[in-house]
């Protein structure tokens, strides 16, 4: 591993050790608790999307006539991780993007997609996003959230996206959640089936192929140069920073029923 990765989850780590004991684990400990959690959670789930093409944009030609942009190297990379987020396969080997797969699991356990079809509703009618955002009925928490994610992907260098998007956005399911998920579909197999497998898939492919891929991506837009370095440390804890004020959301929201098996 590039040394310079090693610094940086070094730098990071201790935020992102407190991301992973977040109380807001604790709320999803029924079918009830786990509809709150991904009525907000799902927003960051549309938003890496958003931050993954708005990579796919800076590191490849997307424009006519086409021209080669940056190395064949960076553009494998960013077009590996596109293809398996915008084109995976649903339990079924159907194609399906991640965001459409987890509205699909969200639809079936009966959690409400009002806020996020809001928010799609708003930009589909011409809004900008940041309009979109800050006209929604979102907590002030989420909305924070969402707007750091689009400063980074509407105006951040390339290294600092990169970063945001390896170091502040992947790999943030700790084992306690996939356990109590393990115990919520035992009691609803039927209404969990979708997330479950949601999850199963972005631990093989996010947590796995993808991480290894981003790493690369981020060691080599930043090569040797220190102040890049420093620069995506800053921005990926401010990303990490970012996520907790999502969970600190959830939290302040009043989950219907805590006492539902």
């Amino acid at each position: 591993m590039h040394s310079q990765v090693t610094l940086l989850n070094k730098k990071i780590a201790p935020m992102r050790a407190q991301l992973l004991a977040h109380t807001v684990y604790s709320r999803i400990n029924n079918l009830e608790g786990l509809k709150n959690f991904v009525q907000f959670h799902v927003f960051a789930v549309w938003d890496f999307m958003s931050l993954l093409k708005s990579l796919q944009i800076g590191l490849t030609s997307v424009q006519l006539p086409w021209l080669p942009v940056g190395t064949a190297n960076t553009r494998y990379l960013i077009n590996e991780i596109v293809l398996g987020e915008e084109s995976d396969v649903d339990e079924q080997d159907n194609r399906i993007s991640h965001f459409e797969l987890y509205l699909k699991a969200m639809r079936q356990m009966g959690a409400s997609t009002s806020l996020i079809d809001a928010l799609m509703y708003e930009i589909q009618s011409g809004q900008s996003i940041e309009q979109a955002i800050q006209k929604s009925a979102l907590p002030q928490k989420v909305k924070m959230f969402l707007s750091y994610t689009f400063e980074v992907a509407l105006h951040a260098p390339l290294h600092v996206k990169a970063a945001v998007f390896t170091f502040g956005r992947e790999d943030l399911i700790p084992d306690m959640f996939t356990e109590i998920l393990q115990k919520i579909y035992v009691n609803h197999p039927h209404q969990v089936s979708t997330f479950k497998y949601y999850i199963e898939r972005h631990i093989e492919v996010d947590g796995g192929h993808h991480s290894q891929l981003a790493l690369e991506m981020v060691a080599e837009l930043c090569g040797e140069d220190a102040t890049k370095w420093e620069q995506a440390a800053t921005a990926s804890l401010k990303a990490l920073e970012m996520r907790s004020l999502l969970w600190d959301a959830i939290m302040d929201h009043k989950v219907i029923d805590q006492t539902a098996a």
